[in-house]
């Protein structure tokens, strides 16, 4: 039995559909990355597979029930881009009052061992960091001890050190034999933790294989700049440009023609910089 089954999903908004005719199968037992930018319909996925969101077509099954079964069976583990944490209580209490909630939890010294919190146990959680917290939010999703884990966009906030240790958090978790699938619009996260990747773009599966055969179907070069105050609209028309990712301020190309997009890129800049010293009476 597999462990997570899309059988044509889709989730729309009106007019604009998040996730179309969605398909796919993740077998037990493995760790598999949903690749793709933001607003592609990872954060949709994720939410209809925990039972947050109804797809308006289609069926998903879990372990062959429905998600509202899986998760009151506590099979689904989830670490969300959102949810505030109790302010009042220590990192100690909180993970020991989530993991009560549980029939049979992970012991909690193991799970602050496998979430790098140790050192933190006596800090109240509204002292923490953005990524102590991301930490903290991975040990809420792993307290129960699921057998699927979801985590979606799991390593924004955090330093590269974190997600390091973060990183090498979740094998020691899916090492047991349990199931792991991951949001990312990092490419290199993906390769790096994951046994398959799905790339998803605009609610479609568009290419589905192990980190190298995605590599080599993506093939080309990246181009990597500070966006300033400059908008990331019109970047994927780019000469050469077959993808874009937009992160805390910098944008990231990929291109079959580094020398067309660079050049382009320059001269758009340009462009831009006259635009503004006419507005501002320079010119």
């Amino acid at each position: 039995m597999n462990a997570i089954e899309f059988d044509q999903v889709s989730k729309g908004y009106g007019d604009v559909l998040a996730v179309d005719d969605l398909s796919l199968t993740i077998a037990q037992g493995t760790t598999v990355a949903l690749l793709g930018p933001n607003g592609a319909g990872k954060s949709t996925s994720i939410n209809m597979l925990l039972g947050l969101l109804r797809p308006t077509s289609g069926t998903i099954g879990v372990f062959g029930r429905t998600p509202d079964a899986a998760v009151a069976a506590g099979d689904l583990g989830a670490m969300l881009q959102d949810g505030t944490l109790i302010p009042d209580l220590t990192v100690r209490e909180l993970v020991d009052l989530v993991r009560r909630l549980y029939p049979d939890p992970m012991g909690l010294d193991a799970i602050l061992q496998l979430a790098d919190l140790t050192d933190l146990v006596k800090r109240r959680a509204d002292k923490l960091s953005g990524g102590q917290t991301q930490r903290v939010r991975f040990a809420l999703a792993i307290a129960g001890a699921p057998r699927i884990l979801l985590l979606d966009e799991p390593t924004a906030a955090m330093d590269v050190e974190s997600r390091l240790r973060f990183w090498a958090g979740m094998r020691d978790y899916a090492a047991g034999g349990r199931t792991v699938l991951f949001a990312t619009h990092y490419l290199e996260e993906a390769d790096e933790n994951a046994d398959r990747v799905i790339v998803i773009a605009r609610g479609k599966v568009v290419a589905d294989g192990t980190p190298a055969q995605i590599k080599a179907g993506a093939g080309g070069h990246t181009v990597r700049f500070s966006l300033g105050a400059q908008p990331s609209a019109g970047l994927d028309a780019l000469p050469g440009v077959t993808g874009v990712e937009i992160a805390y301020g910098t944008a990231t190309l990929r291109t079959s023609d580094t020398d067309a997009t660079i050049g382009k890129t320059h001269a758009r800049n340009r462009i831009e910089a006259v635009q503004r010293a006419r507005e501002q009476g320079w010119l």
